[in-house]
C-alpha cells in the first residue's frame, strides 16, 4: 500500500501554558507541520503572516484573550543604524562572520550552555542536552545556515567562537530562527551586533527583509527589537510601519483574537503541488477564464 502526505497542511492548537514573556498570562499556539516537497514554499508563505520555525514545525501565537505577540522584521532598504549602532558596529570589527551547513558542533553547544546559564537559566530550554541542541540545528527541512562569529583568540592566530545564529533562507528575506553569545561580553553587544550584521548579509544577499521573530509590548525581554529602525509588525493581518512601540498595548480583551477556524481560512497557502509536478491538463473544450 502506498502512503502519501496531505496535500494540505493540517493546522492544530498547542494546549495553554504560561508564557514566557509576560507574567501571569497563558500562551497557545497554531501551528502545522513543514514537510515534504512544499516545505520551503510553506515556510516563505506563512513567514509572511507571521509564522516562525521551529525544527519541523511552523507556529503562531494563537491565545485565548491576549494578541500581543507580534512578529517583527526589518526592511533592509531603508535601514540606517543609529549612532550607538554604529558604535556597536566599531567594536565589533574585529569579528569574522563565516555561514556554514546547519550542523551542530561541540564548541556550538558550549557556547549556548553559557548563554543559557546566564541569560534563561529558568526558561523553556534550560534542560536541553546536547542531542536536543543536534535536533534544533539540524533538523530543518527547508534553506538553513548556521551562522558563526568569531573573534582573537587567546593565542596568536587563534579564533574563538563567540556568537552563533541559526538563519533561514526565505525567498523575501533571513530569518534568524535562534541566536546565543558569549555572555561574559556584555560590552560588545553582540545581540544587537549578529542583528545588524544580518541586515548587511540580507542587502549582500538582495533579500529585502530580516525577520527577528515576534515583539512582545510590556515584555522587557523583547523590548530591545524596537530599537532598530525601518522595523515593520505583522498586527490585524498587515505588515504595518512601527513608527511608536507606545501605539501597542499587551491589554487582554476576549475578542481580541479571532477564533482558530477564521484565522486558517484567512490563511494564503502557497501551490502544494511539488515544484516539479506537471500542471493538470486542461479537459476539452475549456478554456482558461478571462479569454
Amino acid at each position: 500500500m502506498r502512503h502519501t502526505l496531505p496535500v494540505t497542511p493540517q493546522f492544530y492548537v498547542t494546549a495553554p501554558q504560561p508564557c514566557p514573556y509576560l507574567e501571569g498570562r497563558m500562551e497557545r499556539k497554531l501551528f502545522t507541520a513543514l514537510q515534504g516537497d512544499t516545505a520551503e514554499r510553506l515556510n516563505d508563505s506563512l513567514s509572511k503572516q507571521g509564522f516562525r520555525r521551529s525544527q519541523n514545525v511552523l507556529y503562531r501565537p494563537s491565545c485565548a484573550d491576549c494578541s500581543a505577540c507580534l512578529s517583527a522584521r526589518i526592511r533592509v532598504a531603508d535601514f540606517a543604524p543609529s549612532r550607538s549602532q554604529r558604535r556597536i558596529l566599531r567594536r565589533n570589527g574585529t569579528l569574522k562572520r563565516e555561514a556554514t551547513a546547519p550542523w551542530a558542533t561541540e564548541e556550538q553547544f558550549a557556547l549556548f550552555r553559557r548563554y543559557l546559564d546566564s541569560r534563561h537559566a529558568d526558561g523553556g530550554m534550560a534542560d536541553m542536552d546536547i542531542f536536543e541542541f543536534a535536533a534544533m540545528i539540524e533538523e530543518t527541512p527547508v534553506r538553513s545556515r548556521v551562522v558563526e562569529y568569531t573573534g582573537p583568540g587567546d593565542a596568536p592566530g587563534r579564533r574563538s567562537l563567540i556568537a552563533v545564529s541559526l538563519t533561514d533562507i526565505l525567498d523575501d528575506g533571513v530569518s534568524m530562527v535562534y541566536s546565543f553569545y558569549e555572555p561574559d561580553l556584555d560590552h560588545q553587544s553582540l545581540g544587537t551586533y549578529v542583528i545588524l550584521d544580518h541586515v548587511d548579509l540580507a542587502r549582500e544577499a538582495g533579500l529585502p527583509y530580516v525577520y527577528l521573530g515576534y515583539w512582545v509590548p510590556g515584555s522587557r525581554k523583547m523590548g530591545y527589537k524596537a530599537r532598530f529602525g525601518a522595523l515593520e509588525v505583522y498586527h490585524k493581518g498587515a505588515w504595518r510601519e512601527m513608527t511608536d512601540p507606545a501605539q501597542y498595548s499587551a491589554a487582554r480583551h476576549p475578542l481580541s483574537v479571532d477564533p482558530i477556524a477564521e484565522q486558517v481560512a484567512r490563511l494564503h497557502l502557497p501551490d502544494s503541488r511539488p515544484t516539479n509536478a506537471p500542471a493538470r491538463r486542461a479537459p476539452t473544450g475549456t478554456r482558461p477564464a478571462g479569454i
